[in-house]
């Protein structure tokens, strides 16, 4: 994970601001544990400030980018996490599993370190290919994530998760994953924005050209909204994106 983000990470906290209604889900998932491990941490969003957290996060880049008074961060990756078993409370790990080399040993390893609960804020693109970014601009984008990626089942069944909810996004979401700009989708043709989805990001510009081009027409002429209109009128979407707990 760190070489990919070493590459695509470097202005990630532009557009990553975490959105506080997801925010609000996650940490009510973290019930009343007092010290988490952040697992595969990034630059730091949605851990909670009022318990003791301590980060993990292999990029250099991607540390770097860490607020100074966000969460003391470690080198480190999700399948050795560098802890003695039973070391925190609970164990976090944000849409970071589709950058694991190995996610069941990484799953195995947050329920050996956590001693009550485990908190995944995952997602499944088989559910997300659905939106209306891929099939209608893009076809092909979630190809290779689908073929990498588990199934949330496989995912839930790797944690031992008992309870899985949908995290619905907002049509106004402030972290610009993937998914967040589903109403908006003027957005996908800021190249700022797409440096902030790795899905986006690990292509090039030529592969991304037709698709941007054809959205924008789409934009001008009012077809995509006309096309959409049913989007417009919804304050949030199911796109695939799931929590995941885990209660030791």
């Amino acid at each position: 994970m760190s070489a990919r983000y070493d590459t695509i990470g470097r202005s990630y906290t532009a557009t990553r601001a975490p959105d506080p209604r997801i925010e609000a889900q996650i940490h009510a998932a973290l019930a009343d544990a007092e010290s988490v491990v952040n697992v595969g941490a990034g630059s730091g969003s949605y851990e909670p400030r009022d318990r003791k957290v301590t980060a993990v996060e292999p990029s250099p880049v991607m540390r770097a980018q860490r607020s100074a008074d966000s969460a003391p961060c470690v080198e480190g990756v999700a399948e050795a996490l560098p802890f003695a078993d039973d070391s925190f409370d609970a164990a976090l790990a944000i849409l970071t599993l589709h950058h694991w080399s190995d996610w069941r040993a990484g799953a195995a390893e947050c329920r050996r370190v956590a001693r009550e609960r485990v908190v995944v804020f995952s997602w499944d693109p088989r559910v997300a290919r659905r939106m209306w970014l891929g099939p209608e601009y893009f076809p092909g984008l979630w190809d290779d994530d689908v073929a990498r990626f588990p199934t949330i089942a496989e995912q839930a069944a790797a944690f031992g998760a008992e309870q899985v909810e949908v995290v619905a996004i907002p049509h106004d979401c402030s972290d610009g994953f993937m998914g967040a700009h589903w109403r908006r989708p003027a957005a996908y043709l800021n190249p700022a924005v797409r440096a902030g989805i790795s899905t986006f990001a690990l292509r090039s510009e030529e592969q991304l050209e037709p698709g941007l081009r054809a959205l924008e027409d789409d934009l001008a002429s009012g077809a995509w909204a006309e096309r959409h209109a049913d989007l417009l009128e919804l304050d949030e979407l199911d796109l695939g994106y799931r929590l995941l707990m885990t209660v030791m």
